[in-house]
């Protein structure tokens, strides 16, 4: 099964960082409802807790149903709590997905040997 990894480094600001994480207490919960999510977290640098690491691993054909609804209704606010710095995307993606997550500036990595269970 074809799997389809995103990693995002995101900056918030520290009088953000409340807002920031209420809004995504509820994005969460709406992923866990998802089918074909099989990663979705979220990880805070311990020194100042200003950049944050979103680690999302969907099946493939579950990539699109996130962005456009689970995430859409979120996306103004989230984007005006939080910069993103990187997005790296990691396995075999389509024209469609690559549409979507390029306006996120991503770098698209292929599989080139590895395993997983």
């Amino acid at each position: 099964m074809n799997h389809i990894t995103c990693v995002f480094h995101l900056a918030v600001e520290p009088d953000h960082l409340g807002e920031f994480k209420s809004l995504i207490n509820d994005i969460v919960e709406d992923a866990r409802r998802e089918t074909g999510t099989v990663i979705y977290e979220y990880s805070i640098n311990a020194a100042d807790e200003t950049e944050i690491h979103i680690v999302e691993r969907y099946q493939a054909d579950a990539v699109l149903p996130h962005i456009n609804e689970t995430f859409a209704p979120y996306a103004q606010r989230f984007l005006a709590l939080a910069q993103i710095k990187a997005l790296y995307v990691y396995g075999e993606t389509t024209l469609d997905i690559r549409n979507k997550l390029d306006d996120f500036g991503a770098v698209y990595l292929t599989p080139l040997v590895g395993l997983h269970n």
